[in-house]
C-alpha cells in the first residue's frame, strides 16, 4: 500500500509496539505517517498536498476505529475503498482439550 499512498495514518494506542512499527515502516518507506487513536486526532492541515490517503491499525485496535476514521473522510467527499492485498481464510481449531469440554457441555444440556 505504500507505493500508492501520501500519507498512511495508524489507528492504535501510543503504547502499542506493533502500531509503532507500522509508523516506523511507512517512515522508512518515505511516507509521511502518523499514529493516531482515532478520527478526532487527524490534523486536517497534514491533507494540504495529499491526493491519495492510506488508513490502517494496529492488532488490537477495534474495526470500529477504522470505520469511524473512513466515515470522517467520506463525510468531507473522498471517496473511500477497501485496500485488500490478501483476502485471510486460515482458521484455527481449538485446542483438544477445549473441544471436549465443549462437546461434554453440549451432552450435558
Amino acid at each position: 500500500m505504500l507505493a500508492e499512498v501520501d500519507l498512511l495514518l495508524v489507528i492504535g494506542s501510543r503504547n502499542s509496539s506493533n502500531s509503532n512499527r507500522l509508523v516506523d515502516v511507512a517512515r522508512a518507506a518515505g511516507v509521511r505517517s502518523y499514529l493516531i487513536d482515532d478520527e478526532t486526532e487527524i490534523d486536517e492541515a497534514w491533507l494540504g498536498d495529499v491526493e491519495t490517503v492510506g488508513v490502517t491499525s494496529g492488532a488490537s485496535a477495534p474495526e470500529s476505529l477504522v470505520e469511524r476514521v473512513c466515515d470522517w473522510f467520506g463525510a468531507r467527499g473522498a471517496e473511500v475503498e477497501q485496500y485488500r492485498m490478501v483476502d485471510e481464510d486460515v482458521t484455527f481449531r481449538l485446542p483438544v482439550e477445549l473441544r471436549r469440554e465443549l462437546a461434554l457441555a453440549e451432552t450435558q444440556s
